[in-house]
């Protein structure tokens, strides 16, 4: 019996496939069943073997029936698509992922992508957009996202901005910057304004300038507040240079006072032999599978020792408390070669050496990340968290001598760099923030200043227009006038303002919201709320700069030898706006 029609083979069970223009395709057959397209090559075995996998209940030598009999639609039927594939929404969802996950631009090029793609859509004949297809949506990405966050900051009281330089494993140098405001909805919002490329040298000048470039760019230059950047000489000198309050970076003063206490209290010995025998099994594969021999035979997790990097905040912490987690393994692996050049094992004394130093350096990390966070308030937690530092830094009877040193070079250093912080700031925002307006940070003679400041700047405020409410007829308005006594016509010497009142708020948990309280108050202290959009906006650390620059070299390192310093721009800042979105 032929098998093969005109139009089909098996009994019709596959059909030519038609061309637009209404002829027939001889190279090609698609399953009448599925729809399932395959290349005909004057041969059926493949078309066969389809129906056997996919179809065992249709036999390609029965007789077609003359009606087709009702049947249960096939799981692959049920999810066939009933719409055709939106192209245009597929190419920005790709451009969209390749900007947001910092992934190559040329993974449009890949057949596996090609191929995952054509089997998720049931799209057998869809072909990847091009590499400048690609480009120019994020462009378009690009710039949607960054009108809405234009429109974002218009609607702002005040901005503050972060900004650091970076060099990039090519040697390029990159400006950051970040914006930081609370919005009316009392929401904080964080996010990149650019990852801007500079040829020019870091003079005081120069780098002022190009602060105020971006500011002007972004329709900003008359609401921003504080500019946050390290304690570099060149960026405290163009901080004087433009017209904004300076916010040094706190975490970066705080790493460096316990790099000086390191050094000054006689700890630099124990830590060089640490790193030594890191670095014995950090350098050697052979070292390194030995160790997790151990890990496995004493059913500990599997975890590489970690080497200290002085660029790196905390790591000195890192590598010491994941040295004497496995302190018994490590001792059993070295015991397995006593060889030449292998590092001898740290002594009791030096084991309860560095034991002492995680405890002293622990709180130093909790700060330092508390202080680092963009998605809440974190300036008016500097002056408390400080205090807390000074507080277990204060020397005990028990402390050995190494300890005392550290605790006194610590307390020094800190306190000489607190003083170069921006103080009055760091106060204001302090007591605007109803979980420490006690002020008990803060000396007792120092806290009256702090409010009288904070009554000054709220008396500048304008007094917001209120919609009028509904009240008494006037009759009985004009009754209740006629039956006050004349001394109820002179205002209440007791009465309080609304500095005072808030004063006199209970504060709230060190758990709760601020910004959740101020939603909630904002009315009651018309005055007040601005001040504290104002002030509890500016972040404490310039951290937020510094995950910009992670993620720009997680885009550097990647297969761009062509990507231009405009394009990296554009990755990283949708990057980081799609992440704020969610």
């Amino acid at each position: 019996m032929d098998r093969k029609s005109t139009t089909g083979f098996l009994n019709s069970l596959f059909n030519f496939k038609k061309k637009t223009d209404g002829s027939v395709d001889n190279t090609k057959v698609q399953c009448s069943i599925c729809f399932k397209e395959f290349s005909y090559h004057r041969s059926t075995s493949s078309l066969s073997y389809h129906l056997q996998a996919k179809h065992p209940g249709v036999s390609p030598d029965a007789s077609p029936p003359s009606h087709p009999q009702p049947r249960q639609r096939t799981i692959p039927e049920c999810g066939r698509r009933s719409r055709p594939l939106d192209e245009n929404k597929l190419t920005t969802a790709i451009a969209r992922w390749v900007a947001t996950d910092c992934r190559p631009v040329n993974i449009v090029e890949d057949s596996g992508l090609r191929d995952v793609i054509r089997l998720a859509s049931s799209e057998p004949a869809y072909m990847l957009p091009s590499r400048g297809t690609i480009v120019a949506r994020i462009e378009e990405l690009y710039e949607a996202e960054k009108q809405s966050k234009i429109n974002l900051l218009r609607n702002a009281n005040a901005v503050a901005l972060t900004g650091d330089h970076w060099t990039s494993v090519r040697n390029q140098n990159y400006l950051g910057v970040t914006a930081h405001h609370i919005d009316a909805d009392w929401k904080l919002h964080s996010f990149a304004l650019t990852v801007k490329h500079s040829e020019e040298r870091h003079f005081a000048e120069t780098c002022a300038e190009q602060f105020s470039e971006v500011a002007e760019q972004w329709e900003i230059a008359g609401k921003v507040t504080t500019i946050g950047t390290d304690s570099a000489r060149n960026m405290t000198a163009a901080a004087r240079l433009l017209p904004y309050e300076h916010m040094p970076c706190v975490a970066h003063s705080l790493q460096r006072s316990i790099t000086m206490s390191l050094r000054d209290s006689g700890l630099e010995n124990v830590l060089a032999k640490c790193r030594k025998l890191v670095g014995h099994f950090k350098h050697s594969p052979a070292n390194a599978a030995e160790l997790r021999a151990q890990q496995e035979k004493l059913g500990q997790p599997q975890e590489p020792l970690i080497q200290d990097v002085s660029t790196r905040w905390n790591s000195t912490l890192s590598m010491i408390t994941r040295l004497l987690r496995n302190k018994d393994l490590v001792k059993a692996t070295l015991e397995l070669h006593q060889q030449r050049g292998t590092p001898a094992m740290l002594t009791n004394a030096e084991l309860e050496k560095i034991e002492k130093l995680e405890t002293l350096l622990e709180p130093c990390r909790y700060v330092t990340e508390l202080l680092g966070g963009e998605q809440y308030i974190s300036c008016s937690v500097v002056l408390p968290a400080l205090c807390h530092l000074f507080r277990l830094m204060t020397a005990s009877d028990d402390d050995p001598g190494y300890v005392l040193r550290f605790k006194a070079a610590f307390t020094s250093d800190l306190s000489k760099r607190k003083q170069s912080t921006n103080l009055q700031w760091l106060k204001v925002a302090t007591a605007l923030d109803p979980r420490f307006k006690d002020l008990k940070c803060l000396p007792r003679s120092e806290r009256e200043e702090v409010w009288k400041l904070i009554k000054e700047e709220s008396a500048q405020q304008p007094e917001p227009r209120r919609e009028p409410e509904p009240g008494p007829p006037k009759k009985k308005m004009h009754f209740l006038l006629a039956a006050a006594s004349d001394s109820d016509d002179e205002e209440d010497p007791a009465s309080d303002t609304s500095v005072d009142r808030y004063r006199g708020e209970p504060s709230i948990s060190i758990d709760d919201c601020p910004l959740e309280w101020w939603s909630g108050h904002a009315r009651a202290y018309p005055t007040l709320a601005p001040l504290a959009q104002k002030y509890l906006a500016t972040p404490a650390t310039t951290v937020p700069c510094e995950r910009l620059f992670s993620l720009s070299g997680h885009i550097l390192q990647k297969k761009r030898a062509a990507l231009s310093t405009a394009n990296v721009n554009r990755l990283v800042c949708i990057s980081n706006w799609v992440k704020e979105n969610k």
